[in-house]
């Protein structure tokens, strides 16, 4: 695992607590819709850069 897919892999995280908070502060869905997709394609990154399949 290198650095890079860690680094993408908390982002992902971290911008899916946020969305969590969000949804339990009634904050509006737009916004909780963007934090949703930057985390999913920021966790998606981190696990496809970390080369389990080669």
């Amino acid at each position: 695992m290198n650095g890079l897919s860690t680094v993408l892999i908390i982002v992902g995280l971290f911008l899916l607590g946020g969305v969590y908070s969000f949804v339990k502060q009634k904050q509006s869905r737009s916004i909780v819709t963007v934090l949703a997709l930057a985390s999913a394609l920021s966790l998606a990154a981190g696990v496809l850069r970390l080369d389990l399949w080669s």
